[in-house]
Order: C-alpha cells, then structure tokens, then sequence
C-alpha cells in the first residue's frame, strides 16, 4: 500500500486527494496530513483517515485541535502524534513510513519541505506552483541528483506529461498550455482598473483558493505555469506556447517535429491527475466524470492578450532573465494580490507592483533554499512598500476653471 503525506490537506487539492484514497483504500493510505488554520476540516480527516502524524501551520492551534478531536469521539489514545511548524512539516516530508509527498500547501509555505522531500528521494505530486516558480533550479537539480520523481498534478503540466509520453524529447517543437482565460477574459482592457474582488473570484470554471483564482483573473497563474514548465520539462520560455480555450477541456498539448499535435483532454476534475501522479507509469479507472462524445461540442482557442493582462508577459520576461527574477515575482505577486483582496489596491494595481517590485529588486543568484526565502522576503518588503506608498500619494483633483462652470 503506498502510504501519502498531504503537504495542504484542508484545502481543494487535499480534499480532492483523500477523496481518491477513500475510492482506492486498496491502493493508498494516509501517514501524515498537514494543514494550515483550518483546523475544524483537518479534525474531520483525521476521524475518517486515521494517520499517524497531524501537523498545523502554528503550535497555538494544537490545544483546538485535540478538543475538535475528543468532540469527534476520539480519545487522547487514539490521536495521531500531533505537531506544528516548518520544521515539522519537513520531518513529515521524508518520514520512512511516507512513500509519496503530495505537495498542495500554497505559497512559499510549502517550498522548504518539498525540497527537502525531493534531497530524501521521494516521489512527490506537485500542485505547488511557488516551488519551481522560486527556487526551480535548486529543486530540479536536487531532484536529479537524490534520484526523487516530481510529477506535475496541475491538470496542465499533468496533461503535458501525458502528452511527451507520445514521443522522446529531441522530437518536441513546442508545448502548448491551455488556459481558461478567467472571468475577464471578455471584459474591455478599460473596465478592468473598476473590477472588484468578487467579480475577480468568480471563475467561470473551477472552484480554487482565493490566491490561485485571483491569479487566474490575471493571467498570473498562466505565468507561473510557464515557468513551472520550462523547469519541469527542460523547455526554453520561447517553447511554451499559451492559447485561451474557455471550455477547459483541452489542457495542454506537445506538438512534435513532423507536425504532430497530441493532447491531452478529460473532464475538469483534479481527481484525475492526482491519481496519475500517484500510479504513473501505471493507470487506474479514476472516479471521474467521462466525456460523452455522442454529444455535440465546440472548443475555441485563441491567444492572450498581453496589453490586457501584463502579467503574463512578465512571467516570460522573468524566466528569461533568470536568477531572482521568478522568486521577486511570485513574491510581489502574492502581496498585491492580498493588497487587491482587502480593497487597498485596484485589479490593474496587481500588475502595476509586480513590475515596479521587479524593477527595484532585480536578479541575484541563490545558492540554497534559505537564500530563497531571504529574496522571497526582500520582495515581499519591497511590494509592501510600494502598496503604502501609493495609498499615501496625493489623488490628483481636476480644478474646474470658471468657464466650465
């Protein structure tokens, strides 16, 4: 039985994993789950999977939890061993007893233990984004070198990796992802400074985190992906192709040397590459809607536009530069979009501090994962920063002359 560590637990991927274990018991099981604060739903879990170790965000929350735990009809007896904090989230991460890291935690949150997961040699399923995004190449060389298997679960690198099974590497010309194109994809470019955070959060096709859905309105998510591609896949950012398809069927496709196209298509549902990740090279029956092609469809696909959401090119433009530059983004990134979220930035102004924050930071090298992290708060200063400058700059007031009355 291949026994899981859940690095994200409570959250849509978590859940979505522990729903593929409780179809496949016979296959999988739980030695740890980790979570951030919401300990209510990380309660529930342990009750219904059982594993050996539980860890949250903050030792403060570990009193809650074994109260949400006796309430459940738990005994202290029957508790997992219940711990908190980065470093035990890492020690979850390469216990012996775990076979499979699946990495789900948002953020740089969960950059640490997926790394040191990956120097222990484990197979790790990789919904994370900021892991390659910051620190992509001390991942994947540590990945080589200590002989671990990183396979994607975002649905997109997902299909990509189903896609390069058609052929070896030296045939691939270029590699397409898929992108919704989020709620704005129709919007005028001009509207966009006026759109509030709950028309952002309202995506027309999956249900995620406030974070991810903000950056898919964006086209920040997209970005990331580039980047998560060029690290995971060996491409050159000029190789990763973005094209908007609303229907989210199609989710990413290789072109080949002969002019070969392969896709990769399924239902919008995140059980699929998660079991893929857990049983590749092997395959299962999924519990997972089938397309019925006796139905009519239609699938568009079109380019982004770049004018529109900037944030995209700048993932590009990031990923060429190299060093720092992907770690600044993320960073930046990540604060403008709580700034936007909490109503003391504009949805344009997201874009607007990425780039600035960018601009004032540069592009260092890092040496280790702690030289990340470093960077990572550096930027987050730096976008901090530019946020309150912005809220304490003067609003310029059109002085209307005599004449216009």
């Amino acid at each position: 039985m291949q026994r899981l560590t859940i690095l994200g637990s409570t959250g849509s991927i978590g859940q979505s994993t522990l729903d593929v274990v409780r179809q496949r018991r016979d296959r999988f099981g739980v030695h740890a789950l980790i979570a951030g604060r919401n300990i209510d739903e990380l309660a529930r879990q342990i009750a219904e999977f059982r594993p050996e170790v539980a860890v949250t965000a903050d030792a403060a929350h570990l009193p809650r939890l074994q109260a949400a735990l006796e309430a459940l009809g738990l005994a202290r007896r029957d508790h997992p061993e219940l711990a908190a904090g980065a470093a035990a989230y890492r020690a979850a991460a390469v216990a012996p007893e775990a076979d499979c890291l699946i990495s789900a935690i948002v953020g740089v949150a969960g950059l640490e233990a997926t790394y040191a997961a990956a120097c222990a040699g484990k197979r790790i399923g990789l919904a994370n984004k900021e892991t390659l995004v910051a620190a992509g190449d001390l991942v994947m060389r540590a990945v080589a070198g200590h002989g671990a298997e990183l396979i994607p679960v975002d649905s997109e690198h997902n299909g990509a990796h189903q896609c390069l099974r058609a052929g070896r590497r030296g045939e691939v010309t270029k590699l397409i992802l898929t992108a919704s194109g989020g709620p704005f994809r129709n919007t005028p470019r001009e509207q966009l400074k006026d759109m509030s955070p709950a028309q952002a959060l309202n995506h027309p096709t999956w249900k995620m985190g406030p974070r991810i859905t903000i950056d898919s309105a964006t086209l920040m998510n997209k970005g990331f992906e580039v980047i998560e591609a060029c690290w995971l896949f060996g491409f050159p950012p000029d190789e990763v192709e973005v094209v908007i398809h609303p229907q989210s069927t199609v989710h990413a496709m290789v072109e080949y040397n002969d002019g070969s196209v392969i896709a990769q298509v399924c239902a919008t549902d995140m059980r699929m590459p998660i079991q893929y990740a857990l049983t590749w090279p092997e395959r299962l029956e999924a519990p997972v809607p089938r397309l019925d092609w006796r139905e009519a469809r239609t699938w568009d696909f079109a380019p982004p536009d770049l004018e529109k959401f900037p944030l995209l090119r700048l993932a590009y433009e990031a990923q060429r530069t190299g060093g720092s530059a992907a770690c600044v983004l993320n960073a930046a990134d990540e604060i403008a979009v709580e700034a936007f979220l909490a109503g003391r930035l504009p949805f344009t102004g997201i874009a607007e501090v990425v780039e600035e924050t960018l601009a004032r930071a540069g592009a260092r090298a890092a040496a280790s994962i702690d030289d990340v992290l470093e960077l990572d708060r550096e930027a987050r200063r730096i976008a901090s920063d530019m946020i309150e400058e912005r809220a304490a700059a003067p609003v310029a007031v059109p002085v209307r002359t005599a004449r216009e009355g």
